[in-house]
């Protein structure tokens, strides 16, 4: 099949949406798809498949934007027309403009269109100051069915949680599948050493992109009050905008200073494996490939229990779960864990046989599925 992949944001494989649209580009090409990518990301110009369309320009903001490491892609009519010409099916990434354009032009060329959602509202309204206020992030996903879903014959949703936060949003049922984006298989258990300046620390991971609704100065207050404080070592994986702020919170209040950088993911790999504990005290959160990530390698996860975040349904205890934006509660639930290395052992096991269930190939095996199914059942109405 002739499959079109429209990615408003892609770039470095840094940041959760970006990796979902190269994982499923990759999946359908070795399944013997011919994928074309209608993308914003200059640096693949010469490669071949991709359609490469201008980014959009906001003005004064373009610095903030950047400073967020997102392009959002310009839709250009003729290039678009071009990726779909003879197109089978069309899969959109985030209910963008891009997006918006080539699910209208679908519908016109009578193309059936899948797209993903994988744009949380609060991932917007965070930027705006606008996290919290309820009505407008109910109407941000209005917006959304209006803008784009509206003209889609399936949604993929990565999880029940976003499935079920959209479709009460906008007030109707849709037709959908819930399909995790996968852990690649290079996650997973292996021998690896904490480094020496570590050996008499606990090291604590959290895996994210450092903006607000991530939470990590609660996991900052939370090690500050933890009975291990001098001990405890945090590493947060990841980049962002917050970056400075977060430096200069974690000087007033740690002994050891945290750790901040991108890793690599063969780097990753072996990290998580020398890790103790595994913290994600997002707030806002549609999935969190990250926290399986950590669990497909058997590190011991505590979650926040907030609710506007899918990940703490990867909890199997209410120890593996503290109460979200309390960091007491998460420094009693880091003693637990650290307290009682057997305890962390127990429960390692039991999370090596829960992530078996998120294998990327699996889940890239479903996501084919959805979308040769969408093509029949456009093909059998017709």
């Amino acid at each position: 099949m002739r499959i079109v992949v429209v990615c408003d944001v892609l770039g470095e494989e840094n940041n959760g949406t970006t990796v979902a649209a190269m994982n499923l580009i990759r999946s359908l090409k070795e399944k013997g798809h011919e994928v074309r990518v209608v993308c914003p990301d200059q640096a693949r110009q010469e490669q071949e498949g991709y359609y490469i369309i201008p980014t959009v320009s906001v003005g004064p903001l373009n610095g903030y934007v950047r400073k967020n490491g997102v392009t959002i892609a310009k839709p250009n009519r003729a290039t678009l027309e071009q990726a779909l010409d003879g197109a089978d099916a069309v899969h959109l990434l985030v209910p963008f403009f891009a997006s918006h354009m080539a699910a209208k032009l679908a519908v016109e060329k009578g193309i059936p269109v899948t797209a993903g959602f994988h744009c949380q509202a609060e991932n917007f309204t965070n930027h705006i100051f606008l996290m919290n206020a309820k009505r407008f992030n109910r109407g941000v996903y209005r917006f959304f069915d209006r803008f784009v879903y509206r003209y889609v014959d399936c949604i993929h949703y990565p999880t029940q949680f976003i499935r079920d936060t959209y479709e009460t949003a906008v007030g109707h049922a849709t037709n959908g599948r819930v399909i995790s984006n996968g852990v690649n298989a290079v996650f997973r258990p292996a021998p690896a050493e904490k480094p020496s300046a570590f050996h008499d620390k606990f090291v604590i991971l959290f895996i994210g992109r450092y903006s607000k609704e991530k939470s990590h100065k609660v996991l900052i207050d939370g090690a500050a009050q933890s009975k291990y404080a001098d001990r405890i070592q945090l590493v947060f994986a990841g980049s962002g905008p917050q970056e400075k702020t977060l430096r200069e919170y974690a000087a007033k209040r740690l002994k050891n200073p945290p750790i901040m950088r991108f890793f690599t993911r063969t780097e990753l790999v072996n990290l998580i494996n020398s890790a103790d504990l595994y913290v994600h005290p997002a707030e806002i959160e549609i999935e969190a490939i990250s926290c399986l990530e950590a669990i497909a390698c058997g590190l011991v996860p505590v979650i926040a229990d907030s609710p506007r975040s899918a990940t703490r349904f990867f909890a199997l205890t209410e120890e593996n779960l503290f109460h979200f934006n309390d960091p007491a509660a998460l420094a009693e639930r880091m003693d637990y864990w650290l307290s009682d290395p057997a305890r962390r052992n127990a429960c390692r096991a039991r999370y090596l046989g829960y992530a078996q269930r998120f294998e990327q190939g699996h889940c890239m095996d479903e996501m084919e599925r959805m979308i040769l199914e969408t093509v029949e059942n456009r093909h059998e109405a017709s």
